[in-house]
């Protein structure tokens, strides 16, 4: 075995359980065998083919994809070197699981080209329609809205983003990430919008923005006014960290939902606990239960929705029931893959979900191998796999291209 492999995979044995705040189940293995493309065997696979019945695969957009490089293509995209010294475990770790898990070409001048290559061939062999929603992702900033880069863990420049979506618009849309501190918030807006952004996204636990902060309404009115929703992770985070995960807490996002932004809760908020800003004790109770709270407000009603992305990994199944058991929310859940994390293969247990009654047994290989030739695949498959009850997902939470397109 290779060396560096070698220590890989001890450092992964020994960093697991906060490469993203859970225990990783290892029964399937730990590296992506990067597979090419499908055979024919497991395209007529019935788990396949009874996935896309009832959905029209034109309105599939992943809203939750994320793209990443070196910059080594001139994309402006960066990794924190730190993550790139073997003797930081845990980020070292993260950025060769990310690498793995998308399939990238870690040689100078091919992590770009090989990363975007390797997505859009996942892309195209969804039936024709399908697009995924490329994230771009901002620096973390100060108060004063300056570029903080030891606290960055990575950066997604809009401008790569929207030129891969120019490039493939067949198969590719695109959402900005512009931190509101930023003096140039507005203009950047203004500009996404006009080269066809269909939403902005926020990590405020990584980026350090507050959306509960009066700071940011000049900013909520302006999306508001151009009608693009923001897609604002909730809850706890662990794969990227930088600032206090009370950043993450879903009744912050009241703020931008009271300014009538369309505002999508990535995950449902399914990790971790925060403090219940209803109370003055301010108890602290599960992100889930707080963003349920903000789904059964009748005010927001048609303003609040939640991504499913990454609600199958090992740490957040735990909601899984309640989402299946809520049909009422059908509606306002939009599916996403959060790509690539469905292709770390300890992330996402399929004998657990066995276990837990969400999937028959008979579905885990057949997943498994798909795992291994098309994330973006396996993760709509197992998502349209699933149930609880005799419920499952409804099609109309993959059909998110009404939600998302931009008026044309």
């Amino acid at each position: 075995m290779n060396r560096r492999r070698f220590l890989l995979g001890a450092s992964v044995g020994v960093t697991s359980a906060t490469l993203a705040g859970c225990d990783m189940s290892f029964r399937q293995g730990v590296f992506n065998s990067c597979a090419p493309a499908l055979p024919t065997a497991l395209l007529q696979q019935p788990l396949l083919s009874a996935a896309w019945r009832g959905i029209d695969p034109k309105d599939v957009w992943d809203s939750h994809v994320h793209v990443f490089g070196s910059g080594d293509s001139g994309s402006g995209a960066w990794f924190n070197p730190r993550m790139e010294k073997f003797w930081r475990a845990q980020q070292y770790v993260q950025r060769k699981m990310y690498i793995n898990a998308g399939c990238v070409d870690d040689q100078p001048g091919r992590v770009d080209a090989s990363m975007t290559a390797r997505l859009l061939a996942q892309c195209d062999a969804m039936p024709p329609g399908f697009h995924a929603i490329l994230l771009a992702f901002d620096w973390a900033r100060d108060e004063a809205g300056t570029i903080m880069l030891e606290q960055s863990t990575f950066h997604v420049p809009d401008a790569w983003a929207a030129a891969l979506a120019a490039r493939h618009p067949q198969r590719f849309a695109w959402a900005a990430s512009i931190h509101p501190y930023d003096p140039a918030a507005l203009d950047r807006l203004d500009k996404a919008a006009a080269l066809g952004a269909c939403a902005v996204k926020w990590l405020p636990t990584a980026q350090g923005m507050d959306p509960a902060s009066p700071r940011c309404d000049r900013f909520y009115a302006r999306m508001a006014a151009l009608r693009l929703p923001l897609i604002s992770h909730a809850g706890d985070e662990r794969a990227v960290t930088g600032f206090s995960d009370a950043l993450g807490n879903p009744l912050k996002l009241r703020r931008p939902l009271d300014a009538g932004v369309r505002v999508v809760v990535a995950h449902c908020a399914s990790l971790g606990m925060g403090h219940d800003l209803d109370q003055p004790d301010g108890t602290m109770t599960s992100n889930f239960s707080l963003f349920a709270r903000l789904m059964d407000t009748p005010k927001y009603n048609g303003l609040v929705s939640g991504d499913i992305s990454a609600v199958t990994q090992g740490n957040r199944m735990d909601v899984l029931s309640a989402l299946l058991a809520r049909p009422d929310w059908s509606a306002r859940l939009r599916n996403g893959s959060d790509y690539p994390l469905p292709a770390i293969v300890p992330l996402i247990p399929l004998p657990a979900l066995v276990d837990r009654g969400f999937l028959p047994a008979d579905a885990v290989e057949p997943l498994r191998q798909l795992r291994e030739h098309n994330a973006l695949m396996f993760d709509f498959v197992l998502k349209r796999s699933l149930s609880h009850r005799g419920t499952a997902f409804a099609p109309e939470v993959f059909a998110t291209r009404q939600f998302f397109a931009r008026p044309t």
